[in-house]
């Protein structure tokens, strides 16, 4: 295989990002090979992954879809099926493995990510909440071993773009931009009768159903601060959310000398990703042009930290540091399902993530299994407040 050609292993090929990630490396099958898939329940759609970009392996959550998977191709193609998350882990540490898109969801992500990167692998990173984990040990690791952390995020990757050809002691700030979901112009009382279908009913981009819930509640946001801080070696004053709803301007970087920097696009992940990929090139992705004449006013405004109290509590836990954020990232997980589960209304995800920092006891994130200690003592915390939250 040409030296030329960037091997990857897509963790979550299933998911939105998965999806556009592939259809990515299929408009350029000169740059990209895909070597390994890892997904979770939809078999379907994995196996017509498969069929289409013949990987070498294939990781899977259950044993009884890596057998059905491996019925399914018994004849001349026959790749390796592995499942749980020991296979999910081998297809992301393979030799024949140079890059990994982790867009795999929520704190499942982790592992696979955190292994990659100790056996040197290059990441595109999609999942923000390894960063907001265990951001600390995940960038010593990085730089130990040499390896590269490229954002898919709409945002890092806008940042990470108006970031190059400048000097870095040069920069001011950063600015995060925010759609502001589909509840903006809510008042709290309103917030109370919001339905799952409604949260995840986002105005401007196609998301899996957490990130579209934590979107709706600014947690989405709050999370990239965090993980901006770890990516781009800030401290949280650095830092700035506006809410922009036409999604236009993805994020901005202000220069000591008041220069502002910013990237623009339509509101398509294939944008991040081919970047994150092709860096530094940008490469044709098939997508129409930006047309700011059809799409007039870019408007901007502070978020409101009283209706969007899941905001305010992400940045008060990067603040303080340590374990907080990822009992933050754990509470909020645990508590999102709890809503799209109707066990909770929308505005009690806030009050449960808060009762559970409220009594933990932070400590330094200084391995791996600090950062899974945190994350499970998050979630049995936060699961076993659900009864005192009433709905």
């Amino acid at each position: 295989m040409s030296e030329n050609i960037n091997t990857i292993a897509l963790l979550g090929s299933t998911g939105s990002i998965g999806v556009s990630a592939l259809e990515v490396i299929a408009s350029n099958p000169e740059h990209y090979r895909v070597v390994s898939l890892s997904a979770g329940r939809n078999i379907d759609l994995l196996a017509a992954q498969m069929s289409a970009f013949r990987p070498l392996a294939v990781a899977v959550l259950e044993e009884k879809s890596a057998e059905q998977l491996r019925r399914r191709f018994s004849g001349d193609y026959r790749p390796s099926v592995l499942w749980g998350m020991p296979g999910i882990i081998e297809v992301a540490t393979m030799a024949e493995v140079r890059t990994v898109i982790s867009a795999m969801s929520g704190s499942a992500g982790l592992l696979p990510t955190f292994e990659a990167i100790s056996n040197g692998k290059q990441i595109a990173l999609a999942n923000k909440e390894t960063m907001v984990m265990a951001g600390p040990l995940i960038m010593e690791t990085a730089e130990r071993m040499g390896v590269s952390i490229r954002p898919i995020d709409s945002e890092h990757s806008a940042i990470f773009q108006s970031l190059q050809g400048h000097a870095r002691q040069d920069l001011k700030r950063i600015v995060l931009t925010a759609s502001g979901g589909p509840f903006r112009d809510m008042s709290p009382a309103q917030m109370g009768d919001v339905t799952p279908e409604q949260a995840l009913d986002h105005p401007n981009w196609r998301m899996g159903r957490k990130i579209s819930i934590d979107s709706a509640t600014l947690m989405n946001k709050g999370l990239e601060a965090i993980e901006a801080m770890w990516l781009f070696g800030l401290k949280t004053g650095q830092i700035d959310i506006l809410i922009h709803p036409q999604s236009i301007i993805h994020s901005m970087v202000e220069y000591k000398d008041g220069s502002t920097i910013a990237q623009l696009g339509v509101p398509d992940m294939k944008i991040p990703i081919s970047y994150a990929l092709s860096y530094p090139r940008h490469l044709d992705n098939g997508l129409e042009s930006l047309k700011l004449e059809e799409i007039g006013a870019l408007t901007f405004e502070k978020p409101d930290m009283g209706r969007f109290r899941c905001l305010k509590l992400a940045l008060d836990a990067a603040e303080a540091g340590g374990s907080m954020p990822a009992v933050l990232n754990g509470a909020n997980e645990v508590a999102v399902a709890a809503f799209l589960e109707n066990k909770i209304g929308f505005p009690d995800i806030s009050d449960l993530i808060e009762k559970t920092l409220d009594v933990h006891d932070p400590f330094p994130i200084d391995t791996i299994e600090r950062v899974t200690t945190a994350d499970t003592w998050a979630r049995e915390t936060a699961e076993g407040l659900i009864g005192d939250i009433e709905h």
